[in-house]
């Protein structure tokens, strides 16, 4: 949620935002519609791209309700879908600083 608040500073900068969630695509569009984010929210079957992306929360194995938890951060892909920037931390308790993505998302616009 606090990346609504942030949304328009990435937009500022040309930068897509979307959020993405082992939530079914009901539940995610119940969501999306209840709290009217500007940006999408993306479904990951099966936790398949955290796995490959190296953020999936490995403390609930295969077939616990709560399998396919990411850890929270974000992650910034280039205009070819490129992964340049991993912000995860381990947990759930702290999240990654935005003041530190926009940064980064700054940077690499500039390249």
């Amino acid at each position: 949620m606090e990346l609504a608040s942030w949304q328009k500073q990435f937009d500022g900068l040309g930068v897509n935002v979307a959020g993405m969630t082992y939530d079914s695509v009901v539940d995610l569009k119940a969501f999306h519609d209840k709290v009217s984010l500007g940006y999408p929210l993306l479904h990951d079957e099966a936790a398949a791209h955290v796995t490959a992306l190296g953020i999936l929360n490995e403390e609930y194995p295969e077939g616990h309700r709560a399998f396919g938890i990411l850890h929270p951060g974000a992650l910034l892909l280039d205009a070819n879908g490129v992964v340049r920037g991993k912000f995860a931390i381990a947990g759930y308790k702290e999240r990654p600083s935005f003041e530190v993505m926009l940064q980064a998302a700054s940077e690499l616009v500039q390249k």
